[in-house]
């Protein structure tokens, strides 16, 4: 019950992640690469803070690699991208390309799927193809979706990097200052186009210290007891959760496809976790 509260605030965490980036890219109220510096900054400090409310110290840890390179390669994807994409292309690729990697390194693992547990896999995708397949209208930028794939490969190995870790919390701060230099010299590279509106900023801390920092603690601690494969179609929940978050909260119509898309998914979600737990 523990784990299965802390995914599910996590998959709430991600869904608020995604309308904050929507309203701040895709009005313009700022660039991508002060969203993402900011984004990660902001994360940086609201992890430190929670360390020291938990340990009354905060103590340097020694960072993964390999996860701090996927935290950076995921937050600057995913911001560069929504500049050309149209979120409906941009989730697809995001999402897909985030199965394909986790599914992979669970096969690699020696998990094994019987024919319940596929199917809700299959009806989970069939839900997200469903909500974000694009219209003839969308916009099909091919440096935009190599971003986000990159930003999906990244998420996946970002997400597997923290699974087993002893101290989920520290290893997640850890991350995001090591990443710190690299987006403040991304920022600076893209001085010229800097772009910083007041709402803009706001939406990027609150995406940096509320969605992401806190929301990756919370994920990382829900992994402690997730296999992979589970980690990975509990996801297929959040463009579902975003789509239904901006009805509520941006005032987007709530249509027929939206509503039979989002029940999909989450059914689909729940034959594959019973499945799994009966084997």
């Amino acid at each position: 019950m523990k784990t299965a509260v802390l995914a599910a605030l996590a998959m709430v965490a991600f869904a608020a992640n995604s309308i904050l980036c929507r309203l701040a890219l895709g009005a313009g109220l700022i660039d991508p690469a002060s969203f993402t510096a900011i984004r990660i900054l902001s994360g940086a400090a609201m992890l430190a803070i929670l360390l020291v409310v938990r340990d009354r110290r905060f103590v340097w840890r020694t960072p993964d690699l390999g996860g701090a390179t996927a935290l950076f390669i995921y937050m600057a994807g995913f911001s560069f991208a929504y500049v050309t994409l149209d979120a409906g292309v941009g989730a697809l690729v995001l999402f897909g390309c985030v199965q394909i990697t986790m599914f992979a390194v669970a096969v690699q693992g020696g998990e094994r799927f019987g024919a319940a547990a596929l199917g809700g896999l299959a009806l989970a995708i069939a839900g997200l193809f469903v909500l974000v397949a694009p219209g003839a209208e969308a916009a099909h930028d091919l440096l935009g979706a190599v971003s986000m794939a990159a930003a999906g490969i990244a998420w996946g190995a970002f997400t597997l990097a923290g699974r087993g870790r002893a101290d989920p919390l520290a290893a997640t701060g850890g991350s995001f200052l090591a990443v710190a230099p690299a987006v403040v010299l991304l920022w600076l590279i893209f001085a010229p186009q800097t772009e910083v509106s007041g709402p803009g900023l706001a939406l990027a801390i609150a995406s940096g210290a509320l969605a992401s920092g806190v929301g990756y603690a919370i994920w990382y601690a829900a992994l402690r007891a997730l296999a992979a494969s589970h980690a990975a179609i509990i996801q297929l929940s959040v463009p579902a959760l975003a789509a239904l978050g901006g009805v509520l909260l941006l005032g987007e119509a709530l249509t027929a496809r939206l509503a039979i898309a989002s029940l999909t998914t989450l059914a689909g979600i729940f034959v594959f976790v019973r499945a799994r737990r009966a084997t």
